[in-house]
């Protein structure tokens, strides 16, 4: 098979949520939220999940308003990197 010239896509997910706990270490737990169509009712719901991030620095705190991205399990729990803080906590 010949190398194309065009590099493959990025299939990974990317969210943007609230931190909501920074206590562990080089772990912190974010919010994400997403808003869906009710498939019966036509009413937009909104959907909150936690995702276990990796904080490397311990750079983040509570407030903060990041985006982060699908990677390989780092852990138990941890499948998702810090890729930027968007905004800080007030």
């Amino acid at each position: 098979m010949a190398q194309d010239s065009q590099p493959r896509p990025n299939r990974r997910k990317v969210r943007e949520g609230v931190v909501v706990s920074d206590r562990m270490d080089k772990t912190a737990i974010v919010e994400a939220t997403e808003r869906v169509r009710h498939p019966r009712y036509a009413k937009t719901v909104q959907r909150t999940t936690r995702l276990a991030v990796h904080d490397a620095e311990n750079e983040l705190g509570v407030g903060d308003r990041v985006r982060i991205a699908e990677t390989r399990p780092l852990s138990k729990t941890k499948r998702w990197r810090l890729v930027e803080i968007v905004e800080r906590a007030k």
